[in-house]
């Protein structure tokens, strides 16, 4: 049986203050992950779920995701684009995002939030909300340290019984995994043109009289891409072929070379590691883990692990990189050695041996 129509609304207005400096050119919805702007894969993913109409609500640097996407026919969608002069929270974003929907009042609606990967199962979630009659229907998933996320306890049919954001002392280890199936004709009941928090005001508003809330439960790969660590494990994981994409440009394996990059000899690249178009790397560098934006040098002998150049940045000869960020067009001279967290602002030149983490052998 064809599967019925859908239409999605993604939240992509965040400014990504945690992925500074990569956010200060770009939104995070944007930036380069697996060799497309992150927002490709969610796009391919909703489009190969049965999604045909998709709503970007967009608020940061709004014009760039028009340029990147236009009205979606390459993904097999149909895209609008609606813009928040002011950030309304994610409820807010919700509700001025549905005057672009095209469905009925008790249509089922796709939510996604512009920052998470997630290879569950959409068309499973949507016949559970469309089954239990559902006003939302969360997509929940179990995480180690729940106290980071809302936490979502459910009664034993997995029936939403809380929602609590952000506790310290959390009851359960499953928590909001930010994909929502709405009713339409409840999105409607979000106050328009106000700052509204589904997770502070809109669940457990409808717990409270009684709504039915369900929780879709699902241990299949996901990933909040949040800050730069997790945003580099997401790119290499999507490499790899640990998290499915067919908005990957090339097969899986340990490195992704885009188009006109040059490897000098003995260069390897391993872990999932991208080379963006452009890019160069140097002879006998290694590069394990790591995302390297378009027109970006690495020179001879380099030890990048874990790290993002960003675009057009240059790394001298022998410079070690270890868990950092070098934003755009920076430059970090020979002896260098950088790691724990670094970030480096664009256009930043740090000439040679000016930081180390160890002493010189």
């Amino acid at each position: 049986m064809p599967r019925e129509p859908l239409e999605a609304i993604m939240l992509v207005g965040g400014r990504g203050t945690r992925l500074r400096p990569l956010t200060l050119s770009a939104p995070k919805p944007l930036l380069p992950t697996a060799g497309v702007p992150f927002l490709a894969h969610q796009l391919a993913r909703a489009a190969e779920s049965g999604v045909t109409h998709v709503v970007l609500a967009t608020s940061y640097r709004a014009e760039m995701f028009t340029e990147a996407f236009g009205d979606g026919a390459r993904f097999g969608l149909s895209i609008d684009y609606v813009y928040e002069s002011e950030p309304l929270g994610t409820g807010g974003g919700i509700r001025n995002a549905a005057s672009r929907l095209r469905g009925r009042p008790d249509d089922a609606v796709v939510v996604l939030n512009g920052d998470v990967l997630s290879a569950h199962d959409v068309p499973a979630q949507v016949d559970l909300h469309r089954k239990k009659e559902a006003a939302v229907t969360l997509h929940l998933v179990e995480v180690d340290d729940p106290s980071r996320y809302g936490c979502v306890p459910t009664d034993a049919a997995g029936r939403v019984t809380a929602f609590l954001e952000k506790t310290p002392n959390p009851v359960t280890n499953r928590i909001n995994a930010g994909c929502y199936i709405f009713r339409r004709s409840v999105i409607d009941q979000i106050p328009a043109g106000q700052v509204v928090s589904v997770e502070r005001e809109t669940f457990p508003g409808l717990i409270r009289v009684g709504a039915v809330v369900m929780g879709y439960a699902e241990s299949a790969y996901w990933l909040d891409v949040g800050t730069p660590e997790a945003f580099v494990r997401g790119s290499c994981d999507l490499v790899l072929g640990r998290m499915p994409s067919t908005a990957v440009p090339g097969p899986c394996g340990e490195s992704l070379l885009l188009a006109d990059v040059t490897l000098a000899a003995g260069a390897r690249l391993s872990g999932g590691t991208v080379a963006g178009a452009g890019s160069a790397v140097g002879a006998g560098t290694v590069v394990r883990g790591s995302v390297i934006f378009d027109e970006a040098t690495v020179g001879a002998g380099a030890v990048v692990t874990g790290s993002i150049v960003g675009r057009g940045a240059t790394i001298a000869d022998g410079v070690v990189l270890d868990g950092v960020v070098i934003g755009d067009g920076a430059f970090v001279g020979s002896g260098n050695e950088l790691a724990r967290g670094l970030r480096i602002w664009p256009g930043v030149r740090l000439e040679p041996t000016s930081v180390r983490f160890s002493s010189d052998a």
